[in-house]
């Protein structure tokens, strides 16, 4: 039997959480979330994005927000207010590789560095489960956003997304 040491690890670190959670293989060529959802049956509105999200000062700020497929974050008023810096952007692939450890399209909260902020977009606490990626493309989380609550570092914050006009 072969182990998968990047599902091992996400395995303790959720079961340190101590809420109930399910692990989701997935392909890592569908792990972006449209594909995702289209391909596993997932609603949209189920997807919580985790995004690291980088302060334009120096030193550079950092942060990972956890919202909503169907919304979008508020960089620049929302998220650059609280960094504290006159400009914000999202992070860049080899940016976020270099801070988390992680692919674009499989960045967890779980598991990220203890100094990063998380800040969650409060709807994505009314959700009754949400999917979220799992450290690497190839796999999912799915639980109650209740457990982001157990993590160190974690604030929701009331509008830090919202739903993009139609």
């Amino acid at each position: 039997m072969t182990v998968d040491p990047d599902r091992a690890r996400l395995d303790a670190a959720l079961r340190r959480l101590g809420h109930p959670f399910e692990l989701f293989p997935c392909d890592p060529a569908l792990a972006d979330t449209a594909q995702f959802c289209a391909a596993y049956g997932f609603e949209p509105g189920d997807s919580a994005n985790t995004i690291v999200v980088v302060g334009k000062a120096e030193p550079r700020v950092y942060a990972a927000c956890i919202v909503l497929a169907t919304h979008r974050l508020d960089v620049n008023r929302t998220v650059r207010d609280r960094l504290g810096t006159r400009k914000a952007s999202f992070a860049a692939a080899d940016e976020t590789r270099m801070l988390t450890g992680m692919e674009i399209g499989g960045v967890t909260p779980f598991g990220l560095p203890a100094e990063l902020p998380v800040w969650i977009d409060a709807a994505v606490m009314a959700r009754p489960r949400i999917v979220l990626g799992g450290g690497t493309r190839s796999w999912k989380v799915i639980a109650s956003p209740q457990i982001l609550l157990a993590m160190p570092q974690v604030e929701v914050v009331e509008g830090l997304a919202g739903r993009p006009p139609d």
